[in-house]
């Protein structure tokens, strides 16, 4: 693979677990293996040190246009795994619920529904 920034690894990995807790990142990362873990420390390095790495877009913000996109997307395992995130950096009951209602506008009304049974259950556990 080519050149390894450890610098912007060790950034992204302290922005993914901020988000997404440090147990789930340590469990996905443990879990890597030779095949799994060049794309991990990329996808680490890339998405969230590179993409979530700066300043100019808030923590809540950057989990709000998150759930926009994988919503549109309609990646729901990763829409979860999101939702949660958005829960830690602050994203209320009422946004969520307001996101997706922009989900079904642009999106359809069945993924918006498919984004409420993910919400309702993420939130329910989180006790939002």
């Amino acid at each position: 693979m080519g050149s390894f920034d450890e610098d912007l690894f060790l950034k992204g990995l302290e922005k993914r677990k901020k988000t997404l807790g440090a147990e789930y990142v340590e469990r996905n990362l443990a879990a890597a293996d030779d095949f799994t873990r060049p794309f991990q420390e990329a996808m680490t390095a890339w998405c969230w040190g590179f993409g979530w790495g700066d300043d100019v877009i808030d923590a809540k913000t950057r989990s709000m246009m998150n759930l926009s996109m994988i919503g549109a997307l309609g990646k729901m395992t990763e829409w979860e795994v999101h939702c949660k995130g958005a829960v830690n950096n602050g994203v209320s009951k009422e946004e969520i619920r307001a996101i997706i209602h922009v989900i079904g506008i642009y999106c359809g009304v069945p993924q918006a529904l498919e984004c409420f049974r993910v919400a309702k259950r993420v939130l329910e556990a989180e006790e939002v």
